[in-house]
């Protein structure tokens, strides 16, 4: 991170330094992952403290960037800290052992996350690329997971598959648990993938996503797998929800808030009488983590801006019956929203 950002993160939060410990937010400062570490940035200087488990592959990383790599643990980021009273931490993000310990070492804690978040809202265009990339590997995983569907296979047995296609396609892990739901369990938003079998006519919900370079996507398809003449309510409604999806890539704009956003989609579920069983939100920003801001939901107040990435997810949900998402990962450019899902069918598909 260039030198006037970490300047900058430090004017705002009004301290003497910064001291981060969490590791979705030293590899946003670094741009290098590890499961410990110390990241302290002072006087517009970053310094990445790494344990011998990690400092052979940090140094090879970050040689010939704005990050500086010295091997150690707690005692020796605190040893960067000398003279320092006001120490910015993340508050969210700092267990209350540690808090305790920083102020018995005489700190003053700030809390840095509101100006950790302001940055991270809006993305670089590398961070955009790199969510495409994972949004191209997650649709590419899908596409080829379809014609592999059997009639017998559990939720779990498919969720691998699709998991090993984005593996396979250069993912470097999954954005969070696939959700894979045959049938009546799609009725449950997040639910947790099963061993229910597929069977001949079942409506099926896959809510999956991957990361690339440490970035998320995310998506969600609803299909048939086969007709059985049994489902003519189920691709009615699969098309209000397309029409509600669809309608906020048409609407939503910069300078609306995340409430404005989600009332597009909820304003025409309202329309067929079937808000009430919309019960999320429009979406969710993703980054390094696949919940961040900004937040389309009925009590979103941030302004939404260009280069804000986040997901399109209206869906509706009949208990013990079905359900239905369709799910975009997007992100506002010129104004407008893009999505970074071009590849697969956001139709009533039927197998």
């Amino acid at each position: 991170m260039q030198t006037e950002k970490l300047q900058a993160l430090l004017t705002e939060t009004g301290a003497d330094a910064l001291l981060i410990e969490c590791d979705f937010l030293r590899r946003y400062l670094t741009d290098f992952y590890s499961t410990d570490g110390y990241v302290v940035i002072r006087g517009g200087k970053c310094t990445f403290v790494a344990d011998p488990r990690y400092f052979e592959a940090a140094e090879r990383v970050l040689r010939g960037t704005e990050t500086e790599v010295t091997e150690g643990s707690y005692r020796e980021a605190f040893g960067l800290l000398a003279g320092v009273k006001a120490l910015g931490v993340p508050f969210p993000f700092v267990p209350l052992a540690r808090a305790e310990q920083l102020k018995s070492e005489g700190f003053s804690l700030v809390n840095c996350m509101p100006a950790l978040k302001a940055a991270m809202l809006i993305k670089t265009e590398e961070e955009i690329s790199r969510i495409q990339r994972a949004s191209e590997i997650a649709e590419d995983a899908f596409l080829q997971l379809l014609p592999a569907l059997k009639e017998g296979m559990t939720e779990s047995e498919t969720a691998a598959l699709l998991e090993y296609n984005m593996r396979r396609l250069g993912a470097s892990g999954v954005s969070f648990e696939t959700i894979c739901a045959f049938g009546e369990n799609g009725s449950i938003p997040h639910y947790e993938t099963g061993t229910r079998k597929l069977r001949f006519g079942d409506p099926v919900l896959i809510d999956f996503g991957c990361k690339f370079d440490g970035y998320c996507s995310d998506i969600t398809r609803t299909f048939l797998f086969g007709d059985d003449g049994k489902h003519e309510e189920f691709k009615r409604l699969h098309g209000i929800i397309l029409a509600a999806h669809e309608l906020v890539k048409e609407k939503v704009c910069t300078g609306m808030t995340g409430k404005e956003a989600d009332e597009v989609a909820r304003g025409h579920l309202r329309q067929y009488d079937l808000a009430q069983y919309f019960t999320h939100s429009l979406g969710h920003g993703i980054g390094l983590q696949i919940h961040e801001h900004p937040v389309l939901s009925p009590r979103g107040e941030e302004v939404l801006q260009d280069g804000m990435v986040f997901s399109d997810e209206p869906g509706i949900y009949l208990a013990g019956k079905l359900g239905i998402r369709i799910e975009d990962s997007c992100y506002l450019k010129d104004g407008r929203v893009v999505s970074f899902m071009n590849k697969t069918d956001r139709g009533a598909l039927i197998l």
